[in-house]
């Protein structure tokens, strides 16, 4: 008798968070997502291709339309997108378009149950600031960057390097699942942040490493493609040799048969071994390859080569411009 007299509002009510609840456990969620650039509308599409709701923003109205016609949501607010999701991922190009994206999205308080996810490179500094910010809010935030690449994106075969609790590795892992193979918890809030940056340095140096190789084997007289298949079949072999090497010709899909369009930008690996520098100076820490990478990608910028794919480093070298 009692459920004939419930009203039909209550009944509403318990029904949107009974649904809500069921959208967090499993199945299909309500996720946000911002920053849709070479990386992040390929994560965004990835997770339309699992069966997820899908709520979106960026500043390109294109990159916004291309998610719209595979089914996402757009908003021109992150803050009506976070409160009508159950995840929030953010890509997003440095520190300061994190920090004030996220004051912007939670400034007018945020939904309790909400998981904010970064998976942009930042300074660990920043997520722990981000994280303190967040969890006073009542809601969580955990840092995941990646790492893979454009490829990585699109193929949905990134790693995440997630830092945050054990129960948040988990709560998350599932979402990330859809946009990458390997979901690593690498400990404590910043933790992610560290492993990518370390990575990310090491990425440089050997970048610049196949290059200074190759542009020395082609002008001792070896065709390219026989010395990379030589180097993928012995001791030198590397991601920046075998998926992205950085001569025309050789890796079939990489940026270097699109006049180095595209990609990972010179921008953002000089800003990624800028944030290495700093923490290793923090940390006192020694980096003398990477302090010598950071000083040769900064005078590719200085040389507009900034929206470049950073292999261009190669085309560089090969033109005795170094």
């Amino acid at each position: 008798m009692s459920l004939r007299i419930v009203s039909q509002s209550l009944f509403n009510a318990w029904s949107q968070t009974l649904v809500r609840g069921m959208s967090t456990q499993g199945g299909s969620k309500n996720i946000g997502f911002v920053g849709l650039g070479n990386m992040g509308g390929h994560m965004a599409s990835n997770l339309i291709k699992a069966g997820h709701k899908l709520h979106v923003f960026d500043i390109s109205q294109p990159a916004c339309d291309s998610l719209k016609a595979k089914g996402a949501t757009v908003y021109s607010k992150t803050a009506e997108l976070a409160k009508n999701s159950d995840f929030v991922i953010t890509m997003l190009p440095n520190n300061d378009i994190v920090d004030a994206s996220y004051e912007e999205m939670t400034a007018n308080g945020v939904n309790k149950n909400t998981i904010f996810i970064d998976s942009s490179t930042i300074d660990p500094n920043l997520v722990k600031s981000l994280q303190k910010r967040i969890s006073a809010k009542g809601a969580r935030f955990i840092d995941a960057p990646v790492s893979g690449g454009v490829p990585g994106a699109e193929q949905a075969t990134l790693t995440f390097m997630v830092g945050g609790t054990e129960a948040e590795y988990n709560a998350v892992k599932a979402v990330l699942e859809c946009m990458g193979k390997r979901i690593t918890h690498c400990g404590d809030y910043g933790m992610g942040q560290a492993a990518k940056l370390a990575n990310n340095m090491m990425l440089a140096i050997s970048m610049i490493g196949v290059s200074e190789a190759m542009n020395l084997a082609m002008r001792l007289g070896l065709n390219p493609k026989t010395f990379a298949e030589i180097i993928n079949s012995s001791t030198g072999r590397c991601w920046a040799s075998e998926v992205y090497n950085p001569v025309p010709g050789v890796s079939p899909t990489a940026p270097a048969n699109n006049s180095y369009k595209g990609g990972f930008s010179t921008d953002l690996i000089t800003k990624d071994l800028g944030l290495a520098s700093g923490v290793a100076t923090a940390s006192n820490t020694p980096i003398p390859m990477g302090a010598l990478a950071h000083q040769i990608y900064r005078t590719l910028k200085s040389q507009g080569l900034g929206n470049k794919d950073f292999s261009v480093v190669y085309d560089f070298m090969k033109n005795d411009k170094y």
